[in-house]
């Protein structure tokens, strides 16, 4: 039985990589970029007012000049005019064009102004270049803002926007089904037998996957019914890149997915994972490279299985840059006994230095959902018998 990272590295190296399209900048929040991103100019591409105030030359300031005529205005988006002499300013707005033959920049609420003149307030004189932006001072034309593989996040649109970009190449969403099983699940609102249970986990999923930016993704409920489990799965296996089982992956006899999933042409690469919870977790892929995973149906075992290893494998399929694992201290001892890799829910707090630690919050076995509730996902723990002091550090997994 393979160990999580073992796990981990073999679905990354049977993962299909997913195609590319062209979509309008506005449009990919949350994507995967697939090309470079270049400068188109110099950024700023002119000397740029930093402040409201007037323009001027620093020469007439270091002379011992204090009282200038207002020549003109230079708003921001209109063409850049000159300075007529040194005896003159030229009002200036944030964000404006530096004028031709000025050099600093006076703020406006060091200045005082009457019948067409600007007289400086008492104070140092301004020095050369004072409330600049200089031209090309973030980055020259042609500079690499963003790489192959950077996720696409507010501050990454606004820089392919400013570098021209129209339309951007990244990574092409999957289409992605989420497939629960089992005769005793019932939908929220219907209703419920003493002997049944609602229907939880598909929801969690689908959840989690719309919360990371996956918009392409469709929910099936399939009872335990091998003819029924055999047409639906073969179904969405036809139209979806990826398929998200829940449930149906032990040994019981009602246990039909890995069975089934190979009738239809999934071949398995990992059934089985030397962690608690969600030892049973199921892995393969189909003959045209679509992947399927089959998680435990404990609703435990179903989200950390999910966040451990079938979020990162989509970011990877889509060529997210790999980044290296969140880390945290443990802010109370765990005593670990199982002989296998352990997950433990935890609640993240901040000290007063700042610095983030990690409350255990067990749960009653893998299927108290209950208790995960206002955790902010797992920490992984070596396997016991071992005791992992307060301050040990160890990966945290998000939900």
């Amino acid at each position: 039985m393979l160990d999580p990272q073992a796990a981990e590295k073999l679905i990354a190296a049977n993962l299909a990589s997913l195609p590319i399209e062209s979509l309008p900048v506005g449009q990919c929040a949350g994507a995967v970029l697939r090309e470079n991103i270049y400068a188109e100019r110099d950024q700023p591409p002119f000397d740029r007012v930093a402040m409201d105030g007037v323009a001027l030359a620093s020469q007439a300031t270091a002379a011992g000049r204090r009282r200038f005529r207002l020549q003109a205005t230079q708003a921001a988006g209109d063409a850049q005019i000159s300075l007529a002499s040194g005896e003159s300013c030229i009002e200036v707005m944030t964000g404006a064009v530096l004028p031709t033959g000025c050099d600093t920049v006076v703020p406006v609420e060091l200045l005082c102004s009457a019948d067409g003149y600007v007289e400086l307030r008492d104070g140092p004189a301004p020095s050369a270049w004072s409330n600049i932006h200089r031209r090309a001072s973030d980055c020259p034309q042609g500079t690499l803002l963003l790489p192959v593989g950077a996720l696409l996040n507010a501050p990454e649109i606004a820089v392919a926007a400013s570098a021209g970009m129209a339309r951007v190449r990244v990574s092409s969403q999957p289409a992605i089904v989420v497939v629960s099983t089992g005769n005793e699940l019932i939908e929220p609102g219907d209703p419920i037998a003493p002997h049944q249970i609602r229907r939880s986990n598909a929801y969690a999923i689908t959840a989690a996957l719309r919360r990371r930016g996956f918009q392409r993704v469709a929910d099936d409920h399939v009872s335990d019914d091998a003819a029924e489990l055999h047409e639906r799965l073969k179904r969405h296996l036809h139209t979806h890149e990826v398929m998200i089982l829940s449930g149906g992956v032990s040994m019981g006899r009602f246990d039909l997915v890995p069975a089934t999933l190979e009738s239809i042409g999934v071949k398995c690469l990992l059934h089985g994972i030397s962690q608690r919870p969600g030892r049973p977790m199921w892995y393969g892929v189909s003959g045209d490279g679509r992947s399927v995973f089959a998680l435990p149906g404990n609703p435990v075992s179903t989200l950390i299985c999910l966040s451990r290893y079938v979020l990162p494998a989509l970011y990877r399929a889509m060529g997210l840059a790999s980044t290296p694992a969140e880390r945290v201290a443990l802010a109370a001892p765990i005593k670990w006994q199982p002989p296998l890799t352990g997950f433990m829910p935890v609640r993240i707090a901040h000290d007063e230095w700042g610095r983030p630690w990690a409350t255990p919050c067990p749960t009653n076995g893998s299927g108290d959902f209950t208790s995960l509730a206002l955790t902010d996902g797992f920490v992984e723990l070596a396997p016991g018998p071992a005791e992992f002091v307060k301050g040990y550090v160890c990966r945290l997994y998000r939900w």
